[in-house]
């Protein structure tokens, strides 16, 4: 949830990214994520197709201190040099915003995807689109935030009007937040609010509690009047970062997974390792993103990574994952999320490493594996 922003062609529907970023507003996020799930439907078939016959591969990333590992990563060969391992090629696309990218995902236009679990459920899965996760790559541990001003316990929150960019992960932080404190949604009042627009807001008497994203959640917090009353760190691993791959392309060039993997865990190695040549990484990742070494590290320091491939497996063959997932899910159905007239969140199916099925076997749409964690831990990939 860093980096600057960068504008969008016009007529490009969109909604705040994970970055931050912003484009033209034409579609609010739920007409987007229902516009996104029949394009998938309608589009993504012919590409599959296509993929049975070639060695080309795409992978599309967004900025995001989390996915920053993948520009770097190809900018320095790493995923040159794990492509040609297995005889093949990797292109690592930048899409300028983060929706437009789910969009051209589900429609077929790329292979694999740096996105989110929420938003792999409700957009491609929804869409008829099948997906692997094939690398849980990290998750908020304080990124995102909910705020009140003059206010230091988040009961008092009860009443107050929400400012939040609604059907996001800041929606679903609030949901939670509220769950746990024995509230609903009923109990506040949601304003649907613009990123960019929110530090500004905040400023007005107006104004009085926001759910936000880093780096706008350390903007605030600068005001003496701003309190942090519930951060993603409090309900750790449910607001996650992929990397997924079309599901049929993924079966027929298994060599394609084997090679993200591979280029994910020795990039991680070397910008987490101590001394000058992890620094050095880090700081063009942290130009590449649109901010600094302390900015680009400050941010890390809420965002959880996995760095091990054997505890990444670890996780994503977890019950914790199973529980995430059902309360994501749930979300999105109550939310109008899980597709038109879906008579429940089981319409569509989630598979996990051990062959359980939340929801719909006949439908499984979105898949988690642990395969290529678990091959990349033992040094076998």
């Amino acid at each position: 949830m860093l980096g600057k922003h960068r504008p969008l062609p016009r007529c490009v529907p969109s909604w705040p990214n994970r970055s931050g970023e912003r484009g033209t507003l034409m579609l609010t996020r739920k007409e987007f994520l229902q516009v996104g799930a029949a394009l998938g439907a309608t589009l993504a078939a012919p590409a599959v197709v296509r993929a049975q016959a070639r060695k080309r591969f795409s992978l599309a990333w967004t900025v995001y201190v989390g996915w920053m590992p993948w520009p770097w990563a190809a900018e320095h060969g790493i995923v040159r040099k794990w492509a040609s391992k297995y005889g093949i090629e990797i292109a690592v696309t930048e899409v300028n915003d983060y929706s437009t990218s789910i969009n051209q995902y589900t429609a077929g236009g790329f292979d694999a995807l740096t996105i989110t679990n929420m938003d792999t459920l409700a957009v491609p899965a929804v869409g008829g689109v099948d997906s692997t996760s094939i690398i849980t790559g990290d998750y908020s541990n304080g990124n995102d935030a909910v705020i009140l001003k003059d206010k230091t316990d988040f009961a008092a929150i009860k009443g107050q009007r929400v400012n939040l960019v609604q059907y996001s992960v800041s929606q679903y932080l609030l949901d939670r937040a509220l769950q746990m404190h024995n509230m609903t949604e009923r109990d506040v009042n949601i304003v649907n609010t613009s990123d960019a627009d929110m530090a500004a807001a905040w400023l007005t008497p107006a104004v009085t509690a926001v759910v936000t994203w880093n780096p706008i959640v350390q903007q605030i917090l600068r005001n003496p009047n701003a309190h942090e009353v519930f951060t993603s760190a409090q309900i750790p691993g449910e607001i996650l970062d992929l990397c997924i791959v079309n599901t049929k392309t993924l079966n027929q060039h298994p060599e394609f997974g084997k090679a993200l993997v591979g280029a994910w865990y020795e990039t991680l190695a070397i910008m987490l390792s101590p001394g000058p040549t992890g620094a050095a990484a880090r700081t063009e990742m942290a130009k590449l993103s649109g901010t600094d070494l302390a900015g680009f590290d400050d941010q890390l320091k809420t965002t959880r990574l996995y760095p091990n491939p054997a505890e990444a497996a670890a996780f994503t063959a977890s019950p914790k994952l199973r529980q995430t997932m059902e309360y994501v899910r749930q979300f999105l159905f109550t939310h109008g999320l899980m597709g038109q007239g879906a008579p429940s969140p089981d319409v569509v199916g989630i598979e996990y490493p051990d062959g359980a099925v939340q929801g719909d076997r006949k439908n499984i749409k979105f898949r988690f594996t642990d395969r290529f964690m678990r091959m990349a831990a033992d040094r076998t990939i």
